[in-house]
């Protein structure tokens, strides 16, 4: 029976579609930016002669812009169509990031990942935005768990990409951006405007988000989005390559090798979403990603090697794969097909909230508050690990018997 619904997913996945395969790629490009350079983090401090604190900066500036863009993006994709505002989006991510391979200085550096980051800021959004505007029912969640599962390949794939580039020159790795020009191309020729999107005035726009937004669940979700990117992009993707790089001497291949686990357990599990979304709710499942975090993070605080490191980090992935998805299609299906880009817009605005603070806060808290910053990290995981474990285990037995 379950290799029958399995069978049954993967028929209704539009294959022979172009803008499937533009949707895939819009999610790909926007989950490289950080995964891309995570393992060569350590090599900046050396290459531009910075601090760890001033290395949490590369991430920060870059999701900086989607905190404040990502919902009047939403807000114009709904107004104007997706197409006229996803393609330059993908463009000026291109631009800004290969751009930073022919920097001479880290105030470069920075004000390109800034403007890449501009362009960044809603990819995954829109993405999401176009798979509810192209499907719905059995066909949706089929997509959404293929969407979910490539962003996973990929992100998988990035460090390791990134880490071998790196072995030539520490900023070869950035002309890899470029490729979302390509997509940018590609799209003005294939990718076609949903139909039958309403644009209300603004003010009826806002209203309905606002009353969204302040509902309860939504909140709770958003909630859920912040906190998981807060710790995924400061203690995994920045604490902890500075960390595998001061205690076991890792070289960036080998960091991203590591990073990598994540990615490959979330490609996995949210390959499989539409099985197990037909066994638990999407809040209940947030709840066990939330578990995994905790597992992940208490793992990786008491592994003694690399190698350990890396299994702990397959729960992380597990989680993630398990959270995502429910999240996506949470909010997706929550409002209308006029307000849906603007809903992923805030639900991204918060994510990329969260993507701010977390490299920042542990970078500056391991610095500051500690004898020395490997000390810092290992003491913030174990911290961050503790209250999300359990957090997911006492919400979970409440969704269970309120469902």
């Amino acid at each position: 029976m379950t290799d029958e619904r399995g069978r049954r997913g993967m028929a209704v996945v539009p294959w022979d579609s172009a803008a499937l395969y533009l949707i895939l790629a819009s999610s790909l490009m926007g989950v490289m930016g950080v995964s891309l350079i995570s393992p060569i983090l350590p090599e900046l401090r050396t290459a531009l002669e910075i601090s760890d604190s001033q290395v949490g900066l590369v991430i920060t500036v870059y999701t900086l812009p989607g905190v404040f863009l990502t919902p009047f993006i939403g807000l114009l994709a709904d107004r104007i169509g997706r197409r006229r505002v996803i393609i330059p989006l993908l463009m000026i991510f291109g631009i800004g990031g290969a751009g930073i391979a022919f920097t001479e200085s880290f105030a470069q550096v920075l004000a390109l990942r800034f403007l890449q980051g501009v362009g960044a800021s809603a990819l995954v959004t829109l993405a999401v935005t176009l798979i509810g505007d192209f499907y719905d029912g059995t066909q949706q969640n089929a997509v959404m768990g293929l969407n979910s599962s490539t962003i996973g390949t990929g992100a998988a794939m990035y460090p390791l990409i990134g880490g071998a580039l790196a072995g030539i020159r520490w900023n070869v790795p950035f002309l890899f951006y470029g490729t979302g020009i390509l997509v940018g191309l590609v799209a003005v020729a294939f990718l076609p405007e949903p139909d039958g999107r309403e644009a209300s005035d603004v003010r009826t726009y806002l209203a309905g988000l606002r009353d969204v937004a302040v509902d309860p669940k939504a909140l709770a979700v958003f909630s859920a989005i912040f906190v998981v990117f807060f710790v995924f992009y400061g203690a995994v993707q920045t604490a902890l390559p500075l960390l595998l790089n001061d205690e076991f001497a890792l070289s960036p291949a080998e960091i991203g090798l590591l990073l990598a686990m994540v990615s490959i357990a979330s490609a996995a599990i949210s390959s499989q979403y539409g099985r197990i979304s037909e066994w638990r709710s999407a809040p209940e499942l947030i709840a066990l990603g939330f578990v995994a975090y905790g597992c992940s993070l208490l793992g990786v605080w008491i592994a003694p090697s690399p190698i350990a490191v890396g299994g702990s980090l397959l729960a992380f992935g597990v989680g993630f794969g398990l959270v995502m998805p429910s999240i996506d299609t949470a909010i997706i299906t929550a409002v209308s097909g006029r307000l849906r880009a603007g809903m992923m817009g805030v639900r991204t605005s918060v994510l990329r909230l969260g993507q701010t603070l977390g490299p920042v806060s542990f970078t500056y808290l391991a610095e500051a508050g500690f004898a020395t910053p490997t000390r810092g990290y290992r003491l913030l995981l174990v911290a961050c690990g503790v209250v999300i474990f359990l957090v997911g285990a006492s919400a979970y037995p409440l969704l269970r018997s309120g469902s």
